[in-house]
């Protein structure tokens, strides 16, 4: 298997250091820039498997990065932010964030957020599921990853792509968090059930808020329309 590329965008030289040399101790190969439009250049010059980015950068932020970067090509994204707020967030996942740290951060969390990143991707190639699963007038179309609602095709990110999925193939069935998280994030522990539930807002808002319906104190559960 080819040596993964991972692009960090992080204004703060330590961290910056620190995040690359984590990542190169880990098996990759690491460019680094250190502002908004290096590393919409930088993206498009080195074409990486994944980047991790800073939300606070100069030239523009890394929301405006993140927005550029999937307008040209769909890759995983993990966002860095110094403020553990729902709206920042959310903010995040809808210019297509795929995950999310919050500063300080471990490099031994990141490390590991980033390989199971990856390995959800390479997960997804070789899935051999149906081709093409329809929910009412959402089509998923999952050899290409493409989602349409209608006659509009919807933008989703990897992993908004992956838990839709995930649904859709046990229509009707509550699904706890928990094992969302473990089978969707590959975290073996249940702490991060806050990034389901806004990827499920994400959803949401994209495909219409019937879709998915909320157990309380359980999980979700997909709806398949009449």
């Amino acid at each position: 298997m080819r040596e993964r590329r991972i692009l960090v965008v992080e204004d703060e030289r330590t961290i910056a250091d620190a995040v690359a040399a984590r990542l190169r101790a880990e098996g990759f190969t690491v460019d680094v820039a250190g502002d908004g439009p290096g590393g919409v250049a930088t993206f498009e010059a080195r074409q990486p498997d994944l980047v991790v980015l800073d939300v606070m950068l100069p030239g523009f932020d890394g929301l405006e990065v993140c927005r550029r970067i999937q307008a040209e090509r769909p890759v995983p994204v993990l966002m860095l932010t110094a403020r553990d707020d729902e709206t920042d967030l959310l903010v995040g996942l809808a210019v297509g964030a795929d995950d999310y740290l919050t500063k300080p951060f471990s490099m031994r969390e990141l490390a590991a957020r980033v390989h199971v990143l990856l390995r959800r991707v390479e997960r997804a190639a070789g899935n051999t599921a149906p081709p093409t699963l329809r929910l009412g007038e959402v089509e998923i179309r999952q050899s290409e990853r493409r989602v349409r609602r209608g006659d509009a095709e919807v933008h989703l990110t990897p992993t908004e792509f992956d838990l839709l999925v995930y649904l859709a193939g046990r229509p009707r069935t509550v699904l706890p968090r928990e094992r969302l998280l473990a089978e969707v994030w590959g975290w073996a522990e249940g702490s991060g059930t806050r990034t389901v539930d806004s990827h499920v807002k994400a959803l949401r808002r994209k495909l219409g808020a019937d879709l998915i319906r909320t157990v309380h104190g359980v999980g979700y559960a997909l709806e398949v329309p009449a």
